[in-house]
């Protein structure tokens, strides 16, 4: 299928929903611009299936940095390969970012995993990132620590991204303390038009959190209907941002099935697709029309309500408690594989600057 004829351009040219890609990789990015995409994020999954992936051009550049810092940790080494990737990857989107007026046209680089625990770290951490390049825009976990952080580094002037957020509950709570830290920064006369504040809903791994319940508690529900809990949440959390007229936009991210990008269009919103499902969408022959205010069958939204107490906790506005966020099912799930990840892109860094002699 030509670019002409792709539907994330015509959803891009037609509708007010935005385009990110969810890799930093700047080939993949390069090429995804071209299909309309204003965004690309980073995290530590990501970022190390970009290091892997082009290998011949990192390991060099891991062990010319190792030489040059005698004393810097792997870790060291490793986070220092994953600013220089998203600063790289902040340089295609320049164009976007003042096209947009600092919206859009920004790269996502995500805080440490480690940090989820800690709000003051979270908060410094961010400001540092959001200073890598003028168009950052800064991960941090809606984990409790992190809830409490958003406010805070909105008023010091950086755009966040909400990330490891799969409910209504984070979502709200999000938004509301961008909410008051613009307001703390508006009172002070400092400028938010350029700030373009997010709050991504991992709208498959919310699915992927049903079926894990549905398996534990030995549920039986018809085939298909676990795959609408992201979409169910992702709906109901929109409907809430445009009757209170918040000015952080949701994104939908975790890719699991197509309804993850079809069912948003329409509304001012971001879809993030990994950049394999670009492809698989470009051509899917699916006409991207509006659908993020169509209503989820309710036989399929009763079905989850009545069977999922999970689905309940993603679902309703009051579902969870701040206190409660790290513990959610999801959030763990989600934690442990971006703590895995920074273990992973340290042995990576260990198989460049202290090769295996007995491999």
């Amino acid at each position: 299928m030509s670019t002409s004829a792709s539907p994330l351009l015509r959803m891009a040219q037609t509708t007010p929903t935005v385009l990110w890609n969810d890799s930093a990789d700047p080939r993949e990015l390069s090429e995804a611009i071209g299909w309309g995409a204003v965004g690309a994020t980073c995290n530590p999954v990501i970022a190390l299936a970009a290091l892997k992936a082009d290998r011949d051009t990192w390991a060099p550049r891991i062990a010319e940095f190792a030489a040059s810092h005698p004393t810097a940790t792997e870790d060291e080494i490793g986070w220092a390969m994953v600013k220089r990737l998203s600063i790289e990857a902040a340089q295609l989107l320049v164009p976007a970012f003042e096209r947009y007026d600092g919206v859009n046209g920004r790269l996502s680089i995500q805080t440490d995993p480690r940090l989820y625990r800690d709000t003051s770290a979270l908060v410094e951490q961010a400001v540092e990132f959001s200073q890598l390049a003028p168009n950052m825009i800064v991960k941090i976990p809606v984990t409790a620590a992190g809830a409490a952080a958003f406010e805070e580094v909105t008023y010091r002037g950086v755009s966040v991204n909400a990330t490891v957020s799969f409910t209504v509950a984070q979502a709200v709570a999000v938004a509301e303390a961008v909410e008051r830290g613009l307001r703390r920064r508006e009172a002070e006369g400092l400028d938010v038009s350029r700030m373009g504040p997010v709050c991504t809903i991992m709208v498959g791994r919310t699915d992927d959190w049903m079926r894990v319940s549905a398996e534990k508690e030995q549920i039986t529900v018809d085939p298909g209907v676990t795959e609408w809990a992201g979409v169910a949440v992702f709906k109901n959390a929109h409907r809430i941002y445009q009757e209170r007229g918040y000015r952080t936009r949701l994104l939908s991210a975790a890719f699991r099935n197509h309804m993850h990008w079809s069912q948003f269009i329409g509304g001012d919103v971001v879809i993030s697709p990994p950049f394999g499902w670009q492809k698989r969408i470009n051509v899917s022959g699916i006409e991207p029309a509006h659908r993020l205010d169509e209503a989820v069958d309710p036989r399929i939204l009763e079905a989850l309500y009545d069977n999922f107490s999970e689905f309940r906790k993603a679902y309703d506005e009051d579902g969870l408690a701040v206190s409660e966020f790290t513990s959610y099912g999801a959030t763990v799930r989600t934690l442990r594989q971006f703590l895995q990840a920074n273990t992973d892109l340290e042995a990576f860094v260990r198989d460049v600057t202290l090769p295996n002699p007995d491999s």
